[in-house]
């Protein structure tokens, strides 16, 4: 008799779970409705207030922009999942072009022309039509805006468990139907690196390096309690594991490496926008009255950084194609 109930509660319970599904769809033609009701929202970093106060200085200055092109950014790293997919997003070129946009630069489109193309062969066989006087599409010499400079680069190193520690506890009464409870922590880092490239377009000659790195911190929590309770078995457990969004890293690196750029094509002094970058922490921002002593490291980063704001620190014989760079007109 008692297998019998505990049959019916199984399948009572089945038949509760599956309720909200069948194998005939609806009048809406769906099955079943998706779960889930968040809104889409914006997708910013550290970095993006930064990005948006360079273009609020371009256009207070009236400091009209160079034309950029965005070239490849590809994924140099070869990590894979288990499942085969890349481990590392394939799309930071038009995070670039994101970011680029963020700040105010002029874009002319060079990653994927497919369409332009054809356009272009459609109209020189004059297949493409066109509202007016003149019935086809004409070609006109020179109709197409050409880039100053173009910024390519990857992604270059993705280093898993830089750093790890975890503590396990578990106690309890000898006796196990006295009950016995444990608990663990985890921590891990790992890192992500980018290297990109500023090009003269005109000369191809590279006119500036960028190479950041941006660590990544993940957690793991979890607790359980095993006891007894007469002839009933309890075996509970929780948990909560996170991990800071490695693609996200990808985009802050992306788009700190756009406000190095940006800052110098605007010829903005380095307090122009570096309270928004220093209200999230860099420490490339400037430094803090009262603050406590840097470390090494940062010292290094601030006169790497005193170096590249440096405009005579090029050789002058090199620079003569080079404009809208440290400070040059």
């Amino acid at each position: 008799m008692r297998a019998l109930k505990t049959l019916a509660a199984v399948l009572a319970a089945t038949t509760t779970l599956t309720a909200c599904v069948t194998p005939n769809s609806g009048n809406d033609g769906m099955y079943a409705l998706p779960i889930g009701d968040a809104p889409v929202t914006a997708n910013p970093t550290a970095y993006t207030p930064a990005l948006n106060c360079l273009a609020g200085y371009a256009r207070t200055n009236n400091i009209s922009a160079p034309r950029i092109a965005v070239g490849r950014i590809l994924d140099y790293t070869g990590s894979v999942s288990e499942e085969g997919g890349r481990r590392i997003t394939q799309g930071a070129s038009l995070m670039a072009m994101s970011a680029f946009s963020k700040a105010g630069a002029r874009l002319v489109e060079r990653f994927d022309t497919s369409v332009t193309e054809l356009e272009l062969r459609y109209a020189n066989n004059r297949l493409i039509g066109q509202e007016g006087d003149e019935n086809v599409r004409r070609i006109y010499a020179g109709q197409m805006p050409g880039s100053d400079f173009y910024f390519v680069g990857g992604i270059t190193e993705l280093n898993y468990n830089i750093r790890s520690m975890g503590v396990d506890a578990q106690g309890g009464h000898t006796d196990a139907r006295d009950g016995v409870g444990n608990l663990g922590a985890r921590l891990y880092v790992m890192n992500i690196a980018l290297d990109f490239r500023l090009i003269d377009t005109r000369t191809l000659e590279v006119v500036d390096v960028i190479s950041y790195q941006k660590q990544i911190i993940g957690r793991e929590v979890r607790a359980g309690v095993f006891s007894f309770f007469d002839d009933t078995l309890l075996d509970i457990a929780a948990g909560e594991r996170a991990l800071e969004p490695v693609q996200l890293a990808v985009r802050a690196g992306v788009e700190r490496a756009v406000v190095e750029v940006m800052s110098r094509f605007y010829r903005a002094d380095s307090a122009a926008c570096a309270e928004a970058i220093a209200a999230q922490g860099d420490p490339m921002g400037p430094g803090q009255e009262g603050a406590a002593p840097q470390s090494a490291a940062a010292t290094l980063i601030q006169q790497e950084q005193a170096r590249r704001e440096d405009t005579d620190a090029w050789h002058a014989r090199r620079d003569d194609n080079i404009t809208d760079l440290r400070g040059r007109s």
